[in-house]
């Protein structure tokens, strides 16, 4: 594993993609992931920018993808809950059911070889794929190097 070069390329997308106003992210977190690995290898948070994600979030997420059965379940990401909206091949988008702002909250979760992408924004359609658009692009990067 190429830490070096996911810290870096991470620390670039972020800058340009997460948090600031204008921005299409309100957050983001990678979470090392190979479920083909022996199971006594934790997932863990590889970075994260915007979001502080605590270990017990982290376990119950990563039990809620083991299952593999999004359509039928919900899950938690900080304060809020998310139901899937729609399933891709390696990569599925949600919205949140408990949110208070008006045009609503949504995530995007990608699947690369080696880690998940989770990406949070604010808004509905036009916010949804700018996140879309910046998910991509660092889920690309990773796959460049076929992680």
């Amino acid at each position: 594993m190429d830490w070096g070069f996911v810290h870096r390329a991470w620390e670039k997308w972020a800058s340009s993609n997460v948090g600031s106003y204008g921005e299409p992210l309100k957050a983001a977190l990678l979470i090392n992931y190979d479920p083909t690995g022996p199971s006594r290898l934790l997932s863990t948070i590889a970075e994260q920018e915007g979001i502080k994600a605590n270990p017990i979030e982290l376990s119950e997420f990563i039990d809620f993808i083991n299952r593999n059965k999004p359509q039928t379940e919900s899950f938690v990401v900080g304060p809020n809950q998310y139901i899937v909206t729609s399933i891709h091949e390696s990569w599925f988008c949600a919205r949140c059911v408990n949110t208070s702002k008006p045009a609503g909250e949504g995530a995007i979760v990608m699947q690369t070889t080696a880690f998940l992408l989770v990406v949070l924004y604010d808004g509905s359609i036009g916010s949804a794929s700018r996140a879309m658009v910046a998910a991509d692009q660092f889920a690309w990067q990773l796959s460049r190097r076929n992680l």
